[in-house]
């Protein structure tokens, strides 16, 4: 009787058929991380920033994935590397740690079986919802400065950007098989994230008089860097709102495939005497 049920409960959780793949997957990844934002307006890629993670995927078919990341990767960028004249003047930079956690649904274009002579590579598109803190950094004079901390914005002591948010993710990888047991990923995952603060940068100068007055002369230095003077004017635009900012993983995967579901069939096979 327990096979029946056994039977029944695998008929309810399939999905699609029995003989679709299902499974669980364990593995790693490195790679780059790149950013796009208020002081990366260009898709220049001369400040990837090394990372890594750790993947769990289930297999809800071969066609149909479901995976959860838990990723760590640094972005930065300086307008000193800028080409655009009023960027580098600005004289802006940050840095800053990223650590994300997404969970993302995958789509297989082609029947993905671990294991199969014929089945066993296939394109994918990924999509899914990321949650992630970060802490914008930069150097002064040598010394390193955690930005938030000095609204270089005018953002009223108490009420500065968050340590946390979160970001649509879309992307597109490709799998394949080493072995029945082993297999690469390589995968890049955009993230449009809900924050302009990635980097510190977003809207206009503050009134520096008053910024100095609540936060302090360092808070000044670093609000307005700006090479030759003129730039940091009250009111005058220091970043654009208009767009919040973007961070993209690019990695090489690899996932250990820790076998499928089996359900048992209904019937004992008799043996002949």
């Amino acid at each position: 009787m327990n096979r029946y049920y056994l039977y029944i409960f695998c008929l309810l959780i399939s999905g699609t058929t029995l003989t679709a793949q299902k499974g669980v997957e364990l593995g790693a990844w490195l790679g780059f991380t790149h950013y796009y934002g208020d002081l990366q307006t260009e898709l220049a890629f001369g400040d990837l920033g090394l990372a890594g993670g750790l993947n769990f995927r289930y297999n809800l078919d071969n066609r149909i994935s479901v995976k959860t990341s838990l990723n760590l990767g640094r972005v930065s960028a300086s307008d000193a590397d800028s080409q655009n004249t009023f960027e580098r003047r600005r004289n802006l930079s940050f840095s800053s740690d990223i650590w994300d956690l997404t969970t993302q649904i995958e789509f297989n274009f082609l029947s993905y079986i671990h294991g199969s002579d014929g089945e066993y590579f296939t394109p994918y598109l990924l999509a899914g919802l990321s949650a992630f803190s970060y802490a914008p950094k930069t150097k002064l004079d040598g010394q390193p400065y955690n930005l938030r901390d000095f609204g270089t914005e005018g953002q009223p002591i108490g009420e500065e950007y968050g340590r946390f948010s979160l970001s649509p993710t879309i992307g597109l990888g490709l799998k394949w098989d080493i072995n029945v047991d082993w297999s690469f990923n390589v995968e890049l995952s955009i993230h449009n994230s809900a924050t302009d603060y990635l980097d510190d940068v977003s809207g206009v100068y503050p009134d520096l008089n008053v910024l100095r007055a609540e936060r302090g002369l360092q808070a000044v230095h670093l609000s307005d860097r700006s090479v030759g003077g003129g730039i940091g004017e009250s009111g005058r635009q220091r970043g654009n709102s208009k767009n919040n900012d973007v961070y993209t993983f690019l990695g090489l995967h690899v996932m250990r495939y820790f076998g499928s579901l089996n359900c048992p069939r209904i019937t004992k096979k008799r043996v002949k005497l």
